[in-house]
């Protein structure tokens, strides 16, 4: 039984059921909303659409109020700009791909950490309390952006034959092991990377959400429902709550490193055949 099963368990024995006015859990529901604009056509708006809008619209004003007034002696709002490009051109594409390469696949490397992590910041965000990554398609999105930018990168630095063939087959693999090993290296190269990106992320997204809502509906629950003697117990969900803001604040930004990372690690495979 996970943690937010345990939790939801217990806290349903103290205080009264939803359809009392009391505890009702959070669920993978909250990630399905209904549609409340532009119904019945191919542009239906629900509020896991909205946020994924708000958040890329702060991403690209912030950033371009920051070009817009950059400045020799930077101000605090361009430093930490500047920092998060740095960031991520130095410790990413540049420590993977080695200067080269770093330089040329930085802009896409760089496109795919800020989206993703702006995108999964929402989740902690007051009004917001979702991240838009935790539905399957915005991550897989990013998966596909990644996986083009590998094939792309093995077919111009190698060629389609040579990066085709040695992504298959390993150097050194001798010819009576080619049926074995060409099956699973097309399944491991071609077909899982893009999946486990996309997995990685939506469920890291889904699980945070769950136990961040448990904490702060179980405080509302407690402090309003509960008995008199239980009512303290919501001052130790409400410091938990608190507590899981910064930690998912920490796991937005590690998912969108390490997916920046792996996109680079294998933009890294392609360039350099190994």
């Amino acid at each position: 039984m996970t943690t937010s099963a345990i939790l939801a368990s217990g806290l349903a024995a103290i205080v009264p059921a939803a359809d009392e006015g009391g505890f009702e859990p959070p669920s993978i529901d909250d990630f399905y909303p209904e549609a409340f604009a532009f119904l019945g056509t191919p542009f239906e708006l629900n509020r896991v659409m909205l946020v994924r809008i708000i958040m890329t619209l702060v991403l690209v004003a912030l950033f371009g109020i920051g070009a817009s007034r950059a400045k020799v002696v930077p101000g605090r709002m361009q430093n930490v700009l500047e920092m998060l490009l740095e960031f991520v051109r130095k410790n990413i594409a540049v420590e993977i791909l080695g200067e080269k390469y770093g330089k040329r696949y930085t802009p896409i490397i760089t496109t795919i950490f800020l989206g993703v992590f702006f995108l999964n910041l929402s989740g902690v965000i007051p009004g917001l309390q979702i991240a838009s990554t935790g539905v399957v398609g915005m991550p897989l999105v990013f998966a596909i952006v990644s996986y083009i930018a590998f094939i792309y990168a093995g077919v111009r630095t190698n060629g389609v034959g040579k990066f085709t063939l040695r992504s298959l087959v390993p150097a050194g693999v001798p010819g009576f092991l080619y049926p074995l090993i060409v099956p699973v290296e097309f399944l491991s190269t071609f077909v899982m990377r893009p999946f486990t990106l996309t997995v990685r992320l939506m469920a890291n997204m889904i699980s945070g959400h769950l136990l961040l809502s448990l904490w702060f509906l179980a405080t509302n629950a407690l402090f309003v429902y509960a008995s008199a003697q239980l009512k303290a117990v919501g001052v130790v969900t409400l410091a938990a709550g608190i507590v899981f803001i910064l930690f998912e604040t920490f796991i937005a930004a590690l998912q969108a490193y390490i997916f920046a990372l792996l996109s680079a690690v294998y933009i890294e495979s392609s360039v350099h055949l190994h």
